[in-house]
């Protein structure tokens, strides 16, 4: 696509201030996903409390099938094309997305988004939380109904995904040739990656993949309070994330990776929180970084998977 891209990272005064400036078409997405275990359901909190004229984008749903049974796999270009369809949005449209975290699962559906070359995306940094506490407008009757757009369909990055047998060829490089090999980073905490702490979806293993990095995404993350006492977050400055970048790689191998001598995959428990790794890399000019879309989940799952701890 020829369109200009946007900012990575919105504040909500400037979501309120485009959507009122009535220029380029735009759309907002709650991309809010929750994990497993968790009692939450976004679909319900969406319809319960939004930004005003936002959709609903399931993760879940907007995504290829997996013969493991994996969730939220990089859709195929077809599923692409027709969600954003669905949800009135054109090759033109500033999409700006959000979920009720602050940040956690929107920078995954930005990515998406961006690997199809939609450029003219962001996401709000601080999400919904943030909006709310900075008193901006919220919407809680029914979701007005779309008109549905036709997007073409759309090129695909194919560097942007790294598939398993890819992950395993990598973990097996030559230590002589370690250079060429691309650096492995593991969003998940540092419990799941060393095996000391269980993995929240039952009867998986922990532990890591042979020569990855833990780089706990957490770490990329300021928290906040809001006035009613719930807590949010969002992305530190560039400067603190490289700090905590050069702490799970050290300095030498950081500054390779953001001079684009080194390339990064980022990984997590199934592909997620992957993408906050992949945005906070972005946010610090890293060009060279893909992600491994079926994660610890898909690797850990495989029998024949060699798993370090």
């Amino acid at each position: 696509m020829s369109f200009a891209a946007a900012p990575l990272l919105l504040s909500p005064a400037q979501v309120n201030e485009i959507t009122k400036s009535g220029g380029q078409p735009v759309s907002i997405l709650d991309s809010t996903w929750f994990m497993p275990n968790s009692p939450r359901n976004a679909k319900l909190e969406f319809l319960d409390k939004r930004i005003p004229k936002s959709q609903f984008l399931d993760l879940d749903e907007v995504a290829s099938s997996s013969e493991l049974g994996l969730k939220h796999m990089m859709p195929d270009r077809q599923t692409f094309a027709h969600a954003c369809g669905r949800l009135g949005i054109s090759p033109s449209t500033h999409v700006i997305i959000y979920d009720a975290h602050g940040v956690f699962s929107a920078p995954r559906a930005l990515f998406m988004f961006r690997s199809f070359g939609h450029k003219n995306s962001s996401i709000i940094d601080g999400g919904l939380p943030r909006w709310i506490d900075e008193g901006m407008p919220v919407e809680t009757s029914s979701p007005a109904d779309l008109q549905p757009t036709e997007y073409s369909l759309p090129e695909f990055d194919e560097k942007s995904i790294r598939s398993y047998d890819e992950i395993v060829s990598n973990s097996q490089f030559d230590p002589a040739a370690e250079a060429k090999s691309e650096i492995v980073l593991d969003a998940r905490p540092k419990g799941r990656f060393n095996g000391s702490d269980p993995e929240p979806r039952a009867g998986l293993s922990s532990g890591h993949i042979p020569h990855s990095f833990s780089l706990t995404f957490s770490l990329f993350l300021d928290k906040h309070t809001t006035k009613d006492g719930k807590e949010y977050t969002t992305f530190l400055p560039p400067s603190e994330i490289r700090k905590a970048l050069e702490s799970a790689v050290g300095p030498a191998e950081a500054h390779k990776i953001i001079q684009g001598e080194r390339s990064v995959v980022t990984s997590c428990g199934s592909g997620m929180t992957a993408g906050v790794l992949w945005l906070g890399l972005q946010l610090l000019g890293v060009k060279k970084v893909g992600l491994y879309d079926e994660s610890w989940t898909g690797y850990a799952m495989r029998p024949s998977s060699v798993i370090q701890k």
